[in-house]
């Protein structure tokens, strides 16, 4: 059995663990072209107006309980009662991080400061030995992200998003990669 999703803190932000009460404020955030463009036809557009409350219901939540994912929402310290975005990790071969964040707080470095504490928590908490992602290549700042990470492109296929089928690179960093990186030594 694998650890419950803890609280986790970072210099600006809280990472809670997702509640189904945080599904009221998602809905009023996440439903934005700019945000779930890039995000796995799985999402449903038009998003519908119980979109939120039913993926926490039926998919986040359920998978916290069994272990096999961890899901947080995201508040800054100085409005700790407003949910800025969400982050989860994810047991799967190839789709382990995922995120998004509401409009009125990207480019300020929010979603970085996120990553990398979620980073910690899947190598020195949760044990993995390696985190992958796929991004889409015309999500650019996903993909900084990923290289203020050290990450890797490992592969490069077509797959498909809310707004179509797009080139996308999966991503790759192994433990040790982001221990070193941790410690400032280049691999």
């Amino acid at each position: 059995m694998r650890p419950i999703t803890p609280n986790i803190e970072t210099s600006r932000l809280w990472l809670r663990p997702l509640e189904l009460s945080d599904a009221t404020q998602a809905q009023l955030l996440f439903p934005q072209w700019e945000i779930v463009r890039y995000l796995t036809d799985s999402v449903p557009w038009p998003y519908p107006a119980d979109g939120a409350y039913t993926f926490y219901r039926d998919i986040a939540l359920p998978a916290m309980q069994r272990g096999d994912a961890w899901h947080w929402s995201l508040r800054r310290k100085s409005s700790p009662e407003q949910m800025i975005g969400s982050i989860a990790l994810m047991a799967n071969e190839n789709e382990n991080r995922g995120f998004w964040l509401g409009l009125q707080w990207q480019r300020q470095g929010f979603m970085t400061e996120a990553c990398d504490a979620v980073t910690c928590h899947w190598f020195d908490v949760l044990g993995f030995s390696l985190l992958r992602v796929w991004k889409a290549i015309e999500n650019t700042a996903s993909r900084r992200i990923s290289v203020r990470q050290c990450m890797r492109v490992i592969d490069v296929q077509e797959r498909d998003y809310v707004s179509g089928r797009a080139s996308a690179e999966l991503w790759e960093l192994t433990a040790e990669e982001w221990r070193a990186r941790k410690l400032g030594i280049n691999t």
